[in-house]
């Protein structure tokens, strides 16, 4: 199973998109869409600070850092939920569990793996610090209780080499197509087709043998 396009673009809109390493609010070295060290490489902390010198090439990187951790968090959610999931419920708690990890020890899990949905969505809100991230968890538990995703473009933020963002205005806007591509990833080259190989004439012994066939029925 896997985030549907509206779910992705909703977890993206929530993390925000800074093609340079950044601290976050506790103070955690972070790059593109929320990609810490606790995700695997790379470490934000070792990166070059500041923007890229390129943007399109350094938003195309956040994109594939992403990419490579969503995997992870879609697998942590398939392990730990143990009841079937609508897609809209397997969106939220994805990014969920992409902003905190911690879908394996959650209350939402518990009461979800025993049936009890309405329990899950209210738990959404037990984990509310920040208290900035309080908006997030509503959108969360909406989306999970009424399949409600939220809509417009993806904001690109800059970042100055002290890890500093600037959210007063965003650098670029992605709109849904863009960001979705970029989701995506590169498409596969089309394999080329297998074809049967070609009929080859008869050679050596199978000729010999052939020869000799032929001389039997003659002689027939």
């Amino acid at each position: 199973m896997h985030m549907t396009d509206r779910g992705l673009l909703a977890l993206v809109r929530h993390e925000g998109l800074v093609p340079g390493p950044y601290l976050d609010v506790k103070q955690v070295w972070t790059f593109g869409i929320g990609h810490t060290a606790a995700a695997g490489p790379p470490d934000p902390a070792t990166m070059p600070r500041g923007m890229p010198a390129d943007l399109d090439a350094g938003i195309r990187e956040a994109f594939r850092v992403f990419r490579a951790d969503l995997a992870q968090y879609e697998a942590a959610v398939l392990r730990a939920v143990k009841v079937p999931l609508a897609p809209h419920e397997f969106d939220a708690l994805v990014s969920f569990h992409y902003n905190t990890g911690g879908i394996a020890k959650a209350a939402l899990t518990r009461h979800l793996n025993v049936g009890n949905r309405v329990a899950a969505a209210d738990a959404f809100l037990n984990w509310r610090r920040p208290a900035s991230i309080i908006p997030r968890r509503e959108a969360e538990r909406d989306l999970f209780r009424h399949g409600r995703y939220p809509g417009g473009t993806i904001p690109v933020w800059s970042v100055d080499r002290t890890g500093r963002v600037d959210f007063s205005r965003p650098i670029r806007r992605l709109t849904e197509d863009e960001a979705l591509a970029l989701a995506r990833g590169p498409s596969p080259l089309p394999r080329p087709p297998v074809l049967d190989p070609a009929p080859q004439a008869p050679t050596g012994w199978l000729v010999r043998l052939s020869a000799f066939f032929s001389m039997l029925i003659r002689r027939a």
